[in-house]
């Protein structure tokens, strides 16, 4: 495995392009999900031998839940099957999305809103599972501590979530999508062109070799 001077202590993945991907295959959309949960295993096996800290998985959001049933119940089942696996692999797993809504998988409540060490617990490895922007920065406004102290982003849902240090996005797309907008705030940002199931880890060695050499001022 590859050494690297400096590692981003966090990195947020965007697993895009799993529809594209399937209707390239000749499948159906909803088809390329289930075929998203392998890469998504393979980059946390290759970030944990390297030492990254923490990861952000972005499963699905308040918007995606938009799209056709048979879509929705592929990414709500490839997200509780994912979390299911990780719980093999020593993540110290924090699920965080809208538990309040009937499309967050009831599988996945045990884990939502609260960090739950599996094994050694060796990563922390957070998954957003019917995650919205909106609904993580509002989440502060319920809290009476918050509006005392003014300082709402202790009190957001999301404020056991470090700061990402980069964002690795696959699918071609240059945007964010609402994905954790207080912890991207600095994030250096690398898109991947292929579709999230070509996932190899040659494509998280590029982003980190690319890292290498951006400048990391923080707005210093």
């Amino acid at each position: 495995m590859e050494k690297y001077k400096r590692l981003p202590k966090h990195i947020g993945v965007i697993p895009d392009g799993n529809r594209r991907w399937a209707v390239n295959q000749g499948l159906k959309k909803q088809d390329g999900y289930n075929h998203g949960i392998g890469p998504g295993l393979k980059l946390y096996e290759a970030c944990l031998e390297l030492g990254v800290e923490e990861m952000t998985y972005y499963g699905f959001t308040m918007d995606n839940v938009k799209r056709p049933s048979l879509q929705t119940k592929a990414f709500q089942k490839a997200c509780v099957d994912s979390v299911n696996e990780l719980k093999k692999r020593d993540a110290d797993l924090l699920v965080i999305g809208n538990t309040d809504s009937k499309v967050f998988p009831k599988e996945l409540l045990p884990y939502a809103m609260k960090r739950t060490k599996f094994g050694e617990g060796r990563m922390k490895v957070n998954f957003l599972v019917n995650y919205g922007w909106n609904w993580d920065l509002n989440y502060a406004l319920e809290n009476n501590d918050a509006m005392e102290t003014k300082n709402l982003i202790d009190h957001i849902a999301s404020k056991d979530i470090s700061r990402m240090d980069m964002i690795l996005r696959w699918g071609g797309r240059r945007r964010l999508s609402g994905f954790l907008p207080i912890q991207s705030i600095y994030s250096d940002i690398y898109v991947v062109n292929e579709y999230w199931p070509n996932y190899t880890d040659q494509h998280l060695h590029d982003a980190l070799q690319w890292y290498q050499e951006t400048d990391v001022t923080l707005g210093g």
